[in-house]
């Protein structure tokens, strides 16, 4: 089952038919710990609506807050060293890979993120930017991942690369995240092999594209999960972005009218254009 939030309400998808969920906020939706039970409850009990052929899909994101971890794949560990070794911090993102506790930082609220066929945005102060396609992890209040979607980690590699404790700046700014286009309702985890593909176009070219299977993903997602809640309250439930292990070259950088596609199949796709 897929969940929709769009201009119209909110909509669940199986088996290629539509439902209207009863009226509820998408932040209580959110806070479900039942979530995926629920929603199965409403396709038994409901009748298929042609409303959301007409709607627009949004940024399925209301008062939760977008949270990241970092360094996850061995690909991200090595671009991360590169990136960072004229400022001396190299050997920061080794030891993070091969420690216990995961690097975990702050991403985006949902004024700085947008949904699909919407524009993300490059720092003017940067001069090396890339997207950075990642399995994001909705999370209810309790810690129960409670089902996933695409996230779109917009990126200023130069300015983190000058000193890792401009993380923040690299990251957190507007039209920074891209989240969408639906949440893929779980009750059990994504097989290992499901794969993360990421295609850029340019002027209608393919100018960069990769692939990676999550059996590349280092850390456990409900350990990620587990060392967010420590400490940390989320009563309108969270996404957490699992961290990246497609790197475009060095050589290259965002611009300006580029086309960003993720694809993450049963999940679907995410497209963004660079503003």
């Amino acid at each position: 089952m897929k969940l929709y939030r769009t201009d119209r309400g909110n909509f669940v998808e199986e088996d290629a038919q539509h439902y209207r969920v009863p009226e509820m906020s998408w932040d209580d939706l959110m806070a479900r710990e039942d979530l995926p039970e629920f929603l199965a409850g409403v396709v038994a009990t409901a009748r298929p609506s042609s409303e959301f052929h007409a709607a627009r899909v949004l940024a399925p994101i209301g008062q939760q807050e977008v949270w990241a971890a970092g360094v996850t794949y061995y690909r991200s560990r090595g671009a991360r060293m590169e990136e960072a070794k004229n400022a001396g911090g190299g050997d920061f993102y080794d030891r993070v890979y091969s420690a216990e506790r995961p690097e975990l930082f702050f991403k985006s609220t949902a004024n700085r993120t947008v949904g699909p066929d919407e524009k993300v945005r490059i720092r003017r102060d940067a001069r090396w930017s890339v997207p950075e396609p990642e399995l994001t992890l909705l999370v209810s209040p309790a810690g129960r991942i409670t089902g996933y979607t695409i996230g779109n980690d917009m990126s200023s590699r130069d300015i983190e690369g000058e000193n890792p404790l401009y993380l923040p700046q690299a990251k957190v700014y507007s039209g920074s995240c891209a989240l969408g286009p639906c949440i893929l309702l779980a009750t059990i985890p994504l097989p290992h092999a499901t794969e993360i593909m990421l295609e850029i176009f340019r002027r209608g070219m393919v100018e960069f594209a990769g692939c990676v299977a999550l059996t590349e993903l280092k850390r456990d997602p409900q350990v990620l999960v587990e060392y967010l809640h420590r400490e940390n309250s989320f009563p309108h439930g969270c996404f957490l972005m699992t961290g990246t292990g497609i790197v475009p070259p060095n050589a290259f950088t965002l611009a300006s009218g580029d086309r960003i596609r993720i694809t993450i199949q049963p999940i679907g796709v995410l497209e963004n254009e660079v503003a």
